[in-house]
């Protein structure tokens, strides 16, 4: 699905112009004295929202990362949504991440999964499992490329634009979470990282993996 890229997220204007008037008035009425809090609230806002746009890797057989933040997981466990033993790779978005959550292959969704749970600290390895989240399953060229969006500590809403049958292109941008999570990515056995463990990632502009036969 294609998205105009605006720099600032959609999802953040109604908190941008909310927070910008009561700013304004507060500014009004009392000064800069007692306005300089919620002017540092509304740049807070205003750079967790940024959302810029992603130059797309022209290397064949490349894995984009999904999101921007810190590798904190990279391991061969079990895909709980598409029923098989992986490769899994997790990001850990903090505050100051960019959140737009971006496409990782070019391919078709095939299964969409939503379950509710905790909001416990999405570096934890327990929020893969327990953590609120929503998963995608991608067929790329006879791969199958998961994708879980997880709910953190202060994360409280997973926002998800694609559906069942969408063909998708990497570096489109598909979600959104706000305030704070953590994006897991699990690939077929036969994928190369080529991140470890600590490395910092930006969403679409890094390669997390290399696939044979990934772009046909």
């Amino acid at each position: 699905m294609s998205y105009n890229h605006p720099l600032i997220a959609r999802e953040g204007w109604p908190y941008l112009a909310g927070i910008g008037a009561v700013t304004l008035l507060v500014q009004s009425l009392g000064g800069f004295i007692f306005a300089w809090p919620f002017w540092l609230t509304f740049l807070f806002v205003l750079q967790f929202f940024r959302d810029p746009p992603r130059l797309v890797p022209l290397a064949e057989n490349a894995v984009l990362a999904p999101a921007d933040g810190r590798i904190v997981v990279v391991e061969k466990t079990t895909d709980p949504y598409a029923d098989r033993q992986a490769l899994k790779i997790s990001i850990f978005m903090n505050v100051f991440n960019v959140h737009s959550n971006r496409i990782a292959v070019n391919g078709r969704i095939k299964k969409i999964q939503y379950f509710e749970g905790k909001f416990v600290n999405a570096d934890l390895d327990k929020a893969s499992t327990e953590n609120e989240r929503n998963a995608i399953v991608l067929e790329a060229n006879g791969h199958d490329i998961t994708l879980v969006q997880v709910a953190g500590l202060i994360a409280r809403r997973i926002l998800c634009y694609v559906r069942v049958g969408d063909q998708v292109k990497k570096g489109e941008r598909y979600g959104f979470i706000r305030f704070g999570s953590r994006v897991d990515v699990y690939l077929p056995l036969t994928a190369e990282p080529l991140v470890t463990v600590g490395d910092r990632v930006s969403a679409t502009s890094t390669i997390l993996a290399t696939l044979p036969n990934l772009d046909g």
